[in-house]
C-alpha cells in the first residue's frame, strides 16, 4: 500500500509542487492550505507521515504538531520553515518532530528525509515482537507500549522517546557513544540532529526524576550513560 502523507503548506504553488512531486515517488498525498485544514483532515483519516508548514493562518504548525501529538505519538512528522533560527528548530524537535527542513529545500532532499524517517519507523514495527521490556531503579520501561512506569505513575513517550530511552537501557551503566545514537535513530549525525537528540535527553531526564538513585549523564565529548545503582 502507498504511504498517505498529510501535506499542510499554505503557498499553494509550493503545495501543488511538493503534492505532485511526492504522489510522482508513489506517495498518497493530501494538501491542506491552513493549520485548522489539516487538524481536522487528519482526524478524519490515517496518516502515515505528516510534513507540516509551521507559518500557516488560522493556525501555525507548531500548534497542529502538538494536536497531533495527542491524537497519535507515533506518526511522524517533518517541519517545514523559512525560520533559520536554532530556537524555533529546537522548539520543533521538543514537540515531537522527526526532522526540520528549512527553506529553500531540493525535493531530492526532502524524499531522502522522508525515507530515512519512514526506514526508522519500519524497522521499530520489526522490532515490536521483541522482548522490550527493561527494569532499572524503580522504573519498568515497556518499549513495545512506550510505557515508563513507576509506582502508579504511567509516562507514555513518543516513538524517538522510547527509542532513545531503549538504547540507553541497553547500555545501561555504560557509555552510549553519541554517534551510535544518532545514527541509529536519526540516520544521520548532523549538527542539528544531534541537537534534538539533546532535547530528549533533557526530556528524558525530566521523565527519571522520581527515582534519585537513576541518573543519566552527559560523558563529555563522548555521550550519555544511564546510570543505576
Amino acid at each position: 500500500m502507498k504511504t498517505k502523507v498529510l501535506l499542510a503548506e499554505d503557498d499553494k504553488n509550493l503545495g501543488n509542487v511538493l503534492k505532485a512531486y511526492l504522489e510522482a515517488k508513489g506517495f498518497n498525498t493530501t494538501l491542506c492550505i491552513d493549520g485548522k485544514e489539516a487538524l481536522e483532515t487528519f482526524k478524519r483519516n490515517d496518516f502515515d507521515f505528516c510534513i507540516l508548514d509551521i507559518m500557516m493562518p488560522i493556525m501555525d504548525g507548531f500548534t497542529v504538531a502538538k494536536e497531533i501529538r495527542k491524537l497519535d505519538t507515533k506518526v511522524p512528522f517533518l517541519f517545514l520553515t523559512a525560520k533559520s533560527m536554532q530556537e524555533d528548530k529546537i522548539y520543533g524537535f521538543e514537540l515531537g518532530a522527526d526532522d526540520y527542513l528549512t527553506k529553500p529545500f531540493s525535493m531530492e532532499e526532502l524524499l531522502l528525509r522522508i525515507k530515512a524517517i519512514r526506514r526508522r519507523v519500519e524497522e521499530s514495527k520489526k522490532n515490536a515482537g521483541d522482548n522490550n521490556t527493561f527494569k532499572f531503579g524503580a522504573y519498568t520501561f515497556d518499549h513495545n507500549r512506550q510505557m515508563l512506569t513507576v509506582g502508579k505513575k504511567a509516562t507514555k513517550l513518543t516513538s524517538k522517546e522510547a527509542d532513545l530511552l531503549k538504547l540507553l537501557c541497553q547500555n545501561e551503566n555504560q557509555v552510549l557513544d553519541r554517534s551510535v545514537a544518532l545514527n541509529k535513530i536519526w540516520y544521520d549525525d548532523s549538527y542539528f540532529n544531534a541537537r534534538s537528540m539533546d532535547v530528549y535527553i533533557t526530556k528524558l531526564r525530566k521523565y527519571l526524576k522520581d527515582d534519585p538513585d537513576v541518573e543519566l549523564i552527559n560523558v563529555h565529548g563522548v555521550g550519555f550513560k544511564l546510570v543505576t545503582s
